[in-house]
């Protein structure tokens, strides 16, 4: 299957945000990103109308304007303090429902890249099943760049001298693909070692079970090394797997990159109900690895359509809390 790569070069970034520590990292990376790719910079937040439509109207125009004065002041230090300068920027604030508002920004302001900023694990199945994480993997139209509370809010592109890793994970599915294209893009540009993390599953038991955990091992290590070999990474990656347990998938991908100690982590999400083993498919595992992971993660989800406008170069692969991103603004409960 040949795939078209294109580079992690994006022309637009959007962050969402709601003011609060954690978007305050997400947001100095985002500003990093805009001044290391030279793209235009988007700042927006919507006032979710969920719990202000009953205090009526005039409750939600004193809330809007109340966070407006916020972006304003927002902006206005950020200019002050240079970090705008040589940056076409936009803040936005918008009432409304908080994921058909934020996507309505994203398609309108032809954002090749969202940037948001997680708290934590807080509160996550209230958060999760149904919510707004569930709607920004799934849905959005552009690859999403988390950072987490324990991501270093250094850009791993702002120290040159030294190599930095990533770590792609992949359970060999079409969503897969997405993902690995995205990962062996930003490998070549940032002169990046790749590391592939699979997992190898479950062998019922039986008298020779070890031979035949051994035997798959070593096919998903053949099929790792097939995708290694089509991929034209400008450095062979590293290989790494793991036997499916009780243990959650997201604890091993979060091992493994601590392991590789890597400085982002790339994963392709399904866009259907189906799950499988590894995260593309897992909304759930990948909103635990984004929440605990050091290193920000990029996912990509294969039915976006996402075009980042760089230069194409052709793939050949094998077949195959919280969230600080938005919430209601003094008037509500956070998501």
């Amino acid at each position: 299957m040949s795939l078209i790569a294109a580079a992690l070069e994006p022309r637009s970034i959007l962050i969402a945000t709601d003011f609060s520590e954690a978007s305050d990292k997400a947001l100095g990376y985002s500003l990093a990103l805009a001044r290391f790719y030279e793209s235009k910079f988007c700042l927006a937040h919507v006032v979710s109308s969920l719990g202000l439509t009953m205090a009526g109207p005039a409750a939600i125009a004193a809330c809007e304007e109340a966070v407006s004065r916020e972006a304003a002041d927002l902006e206005d230090s950020l200019i002050r303090t240079g970090a705008l300068t040589g940056i076409q920027h936009k803040f936005i604030v918008r009432q409304g429902e908080l994921w058909p508002e934020l996507r309505e920004i994203v398609r309108q302001e032809s954002a090749d890249l969202l940037v948001v900023g997680t708290h934590g694990r807080h509160s996550i199945a209230k958060l999760f099943f149904g919510s707004i994480a569930q709607q920004i993997f799934r849905q959005a139209d552009c690859p999403v760049l988390t950072l987490g509370p324990n991501t270093d809010g250094r850009p791993w592109f702002e120290t040159p001298s030294t190599r930095p890793t990533f770590l792609f994970a992949t359970d060999f599915g079409p969503a897969s693909l997405h993902g690995l294209a995205q990962a062996i893009a930003a490998a070549n540009q940032f002169g990046a070692k790749l590391a592939f993390f699979s997992i190898v599953p479950a062998i019922p038991s039986c008298t020779d079970e070890h031979p035949r955990k051994e035997d798959s091992r070593l096919r998903t290590l053949e099929r790792l090394s097939r995708l290694a070999d089509n991929a034209g990474l400008d450095l062979r990656p590293e290989l790494y797997v793991e036997f499916e347990s009780e243990r959650p998938v997201s604890e091993k991908i979060l091992e493994t990159a601590d392991k590789v100690r890597a400085d982002l982590i790339i994963m392709g999400l399904h866009d259907s109900v189906h799950t499988g083993i590894i995260s593309h498919m897992d909304l759930a595992t990948t909103y635990d690895v984004v929440c605990q992971a050091d290193s920000p993660v990029l996912t990509v989800h294969c039915s976006s359509g996402y075009d980042l406008r760089a230069r194409p170069t052709t793939v050949t692969a094998s077949p195959l809390s919280e969230t600080g991103v938005i919430r209601s603004h003094r008037f509500g409960a956070k998501w």
